[in-house]
């Protein structure tokens, strides 16, 4: 598959109609679950009513996006076994979700905090700290929002059409009903995302391997590739990779819940046990992702040949699948774009409305007020990113989304911290959060916003992720300056 590729009648109709239905069921989502789109936790969290049921499509929905379908297979087609990172981190952060969430949702409902920075205003006071938190979570937000483009625009490119014009009418689309239906929107879809998604990777990994002669020869021919490429790739990491590929599992884990779409997506259940009950069966996807990752061996053994690693996925269904097919898990990955797109503009929208606009500008803003000011922010939010793709390299797109990664796990401390220690303060928490933005980012920069950084210990090398390490320099900072510094204050509300 390339740029050259006729456009596929069949393949297009199929992924068109898929389309067609999403934007009906975004615009009817509104009158689901009715609510007074007015109030801002209605808009933007759904009125905090969505059962385990709706919450694990939407979470799903969220956490496992349209770049994940394309990103992940893209880095095991190009590395091998390292691009399985994500499987790891996958399992670490769903205890964390079962044993922290939980206690936040109990605090966030009570005192009807809408964002993390809303918690962190609750629990020490002033508006500084807490626009620092939400201002990380904008920014870490708008490249991963550019990312879930970058998919669509790759799917739209498989079914042979070229040109920004369908990712804007797309976006188009999905600004209006985000507009109109808030977070009940993305919430309705994920139904559907979800189960086109899982229908489309079951056949993929079922029915291609019959193709090309199985498992067993999947797995030589991708060892086959490895060991005449040579390097640092294989099916088998490399003693070398270990730190690298453990620490990012984990930094990836400890980031994955700070971001404002997975925090909004949990804000928006229903109980502290629906979060739970969540976090006991979301794993399911896990498994998922698996199977997607082996998407990159399959594309291999099969002989797919791209310009572009993030081609491999729609390549691979364009050679071995039928029009129909190839339509429809287009189709699937895009849908897989506007679900994850959508929160993250409602979660940054939030942020915006609740933790720099109100207190920086308008302190007496109504509660209709804040509801029309997120809905409008979301929008340029939302174009923000399109122009973001339009106009820049999408390089630009996946090395600031690394840095969002570093960036956002910064704020962990001040949030979940927080929830088991007051031994903390402002002064700490607010020096241990710059630190860690400085050294992250520094880091990332020396490393060419490479992911990774080599630690010298002696004549050992350690290579870690960096958002660990500026992590760990955050953390020690927070605890340090908090001990010489006068105690937290309790916060009335």
């Amino acid at each position: 598959m390339n740029e050259l590729n006729p456009v596929n009648p069949v393949a297009m109709t199929v992924f068109i109609a898929f389309f067609v239905l999403v934007t009906v069921i975004g615009f009817f989502a509104a009158r689901w679950k009715r609510g007074d789109m007015t109030q801002l936790h209605e808009w933007g969290l759904g009125g905090r009513q969505f059962g385990t049921v709706i919450s694990w499509f939407l979470v799903g929905g969220d956490f496992y996006t349209a770049y994940t379908v394309i990103a992940v297979p893209a880095l095991v087609y190009s590395v091998g076994a390292y691009g399985f990172f994500a499987l790891p981190y996958t399992i670490i952060v769903y205890p964390f979700v079962f044993a922290v969430m939980p206690k936040l949702w109990k605090i966030a409902h009570a005192k009807n905090h809408i964002t993390a920075a809303d918690y962190v205003q609750g629990e020490y006071g002033g508006k500084w700290f807490p626009a620092a938190i939400a201002l990380t979570g904008i920014i870490a937000t708008m490249p991963y929002i550019a990312l879930q483009l970058v998919g669509m625009q790759v799917v739209i490119k498989g079914l042979g059409v070229t040109g920004e014009m369908p990712l804007i009418v797309a976006f188009v689309i999905l600004a209006l009903y985000t507009y109109a239906s808030g977070l009940r929107a993305p919430a309705m879809i994920a139904f559907v995302k979800d189960i086109m998604i899982y229908i489309v990777v079951i056949a993929a990994v079922w029915l291609i391997p019959v193709k090309l002669g199985g498992y067993a020869h999947v797995f030589d021919m991708a060892d086959a590739h490895f060991k005449a490429k040579g390097g640092a790739t294989g099916i088998l990491l490399k003693p070398t990779q270990f730190t690298a590929f453990a620490s990012l599992a984990l930094g990836s884990a400890l980031a994955a819940f700070m971001y404002p779409h997975t925090m909004t997506a949990v804000l928006s259940s229903a109980s502290a046990k629906t979060v739970r009950k969540n976090a006991i069966f979301l794993p399911a996807y896990t498994l998922l992702l698996g199977l997607i990752a082996l998407l990159g061996y399959m594309a291999i053994a099969a002989g797919v040949n791209v310009k572009s690693a993030s081609d491999v996925v729609p390549a691979l269904f364009g050679t071995l699948f039928p029009s129909w097919f190839v339509g429809f898990a287009a189709a699937a990955i895009a849908i897989s774009a506007l679900v994850p797109a959508a929160i993250m503009s409602i979660g940054a929208a939030n942020l915006f409305t609740r933790n720099l606009w109100r207190p920086l500008v308008s302190p007496n803003i109504s509660p209709e007020g804040e509801a029309s000011t997120a809905k409008i922010v979301s929008l340029v939010v939302k174009f923000g990113a399109l122009l973001f793709i339009v106009f820049l390299p999408t390089q630009y797109a996946i090395d600031l989304q690394l840095l969002g990664g570093v960036w956002i796990l910064q704020i962990f401390p001040a949030i979940v911290f927080t929830l088991y220690t007051r031994r903390l303060n402002t002064p700490g928490l607010f020096i241990g959060w710059l630190v860690g933005i400085v050294i992250g980012t520094g880091l990332a920069i020396s490393q060419g916003l490479k992911p990774v950084y080599a630690l010298h210990l002696g004549d050992a090398v350690y290579p870690l992720y960096i958002g660990l390490i500026a992590l760990v320099a955050n953390i020690v900072v927070s605890f340090a300056v908090s001990v010489v510094s006068p105690r937290r204050a309790v916060v009335t509300a």
